[in-house]
């Protein structure tokens, strides 16, 4: 480490998929940051049964991981503690709440040392009601306090931020985006398989695959006679993938429904670059990078307004709709019944979005700012509310 460097130290559940949407938004931060130079950091985290597969994904990040004790809801990994306090960190990140690593975090820093928090939408309204009283006895033990010590809390975008207001908090707030790095190259037309709207995510209730379905079954005929196929592909919890297969058999759609399992890194690309379109109708979201991922694509999307990306209709790049069958099938009719023509150029606007508001390199170089910030050796950054 040069003189220049200050230790980062990055604590989490999971360096895994099996951490969600947090993954990859974690991940790709944290190399964002360390490529700014000023920053080395060091992720910690409890082991679980995708950890040595996905190691690889963290590029020249140093990561340390330890076994969990005990029920894996909570995700008691003793070594945490000691790991931290021999890291040595001048500043910590913790991504996600109401686990352990809350707790290792809150007796780091024992009201002196500096961390910030990003719990990734876990304190919308929609999570919040999710084991709600799993959640409140949490907050009671240790996550108030937690949340309440932080030097700063990172918010997505402003509707996080009003949902921590919301909760209670008083902190200072950094807004800073989720990010993708811009392809530089995208699939030609005619390489595309046939005419496809893909869903990639988790198959988990609150995205709102069931009302999808619905949807389809409602355009079946248009999506039928235009050759498109309604793709779904992501890695399967508590066994929806199974219910929704059953929905799509008794729906009568299945004969243009596709099931892929988990897709990642040249499979992930594959799978976009095969795509016509890109649809999320879930119900609730932070800010999800799969939807940034298909504007690099320059895919034209179909996005919830939960999905809090609102400048993706502004720019005309996508197509918003509520969380209903209904909705969807209004958002699905209205794509459909574009021209191709009129679909690519929704898809470079989305290209162009993320050139100026969603790179990486930008978003890592922000947080550097805040981190600066915190450690009281620069101003504080226009993204921080106070």
């Amino acid at each position: 480490m040069s003189n220049s460097q200050f230790r980062l130290s990055v604590l989490t559940n999971s360096i895994s998929r099996l951490n969600g949407g947090i993954f990859d938004a974690m991940r790709d931060l944290t190399i964002a940051v360390a490529a700014e130079g000023r920053y080395l950091p060091l992720v910690l985290s409890a082991r679980d049964a995708c950890t040595t597969s996905d190691r690889a994904l963290w590029s020249s990040i140093a990561t340390r991981t330890f076994p969990v004790r005990g029920p894996r809801i909570f995700g008691y990994a003793p070594g945490l503690a000691a790991a931290l306090e021999q890291s040595d960190a001048d500043i910590l990140h913790v991504h996600g709440i109401w686990m352990y690593p809350s707790v290792v975090a809150l007796r780091w820093s024992r009201g002196k040392r500096p961390y910030i928090v990003s719990p990734h939408g876990l304190l919308k309204p929609w999570a919040l009601r999710n084991s709600r009283w799993k959640k409140r006895i949490a907050a009671a033990l240790y996550e108030d306090r937690h949340l309440h010590g932080a030097a700063c809390l990172h918010a997505l975008n402003a509707a996080e931020a009003e949902a921590f207001r919301s909760y209670g908090l008083k902190n200072p707030i950094c807004v800073i985006p989720n990010g993708t790095n811009l392809r530089h190259g995208t699939a030609r037309p005619e390489s595309r398989q046939g005419r496809s709207i893909l869903y990639l995510g988790r198959f988990h209730p609150l995205k709102g695959l069931r009302d999808l379905l619905e949807a389809w079954r409602m355009v079946a005929s248009e999506a039928k006679d235009a050759g498109w196929r309604l793709v779904l592909a992501g890695w399967d919890q508590h066994s929806h993938r199974s219910e929704l297969e059953r929905l799509a058999d008794e729906l009568h759609v299945r004969s243009s429904t596709v099931f892929l399992g988990p897709q990642f890194d040249a499979e992930k690309d594959r799978c976009l670059a095969a795509a016509s379109a890109f649809i999320l109708p879930s119900k609730s979201e932070g800010l999800p990078v799969s939807i940034l991922e298909a504007w690099s694509w320059q895919l034209p999307v179909l996005m919830t307004r939960e999905c809090n990306l609102p400048e993706g209709a502004d720019a005309g790049a996508a197509i918003l709709m509520e969380p209903q069958a209904e909705s969807i099938a209004a958002a699905l009719r209205r794509l459909l019944a574009m021209t191709d023509a009129e679909r690519e150029a929704m898809g470079r606007n989305g290209r162009r979005l993320v050139d100026e508001r969603f790179q990486w390199q930008r978003i890592g170089k922000t947080m550097t700012e805040v981190y600066d910030w915190i450690l009281g050796r620069g101003a504080r950054p226009e993204c921080v509310m106070a």
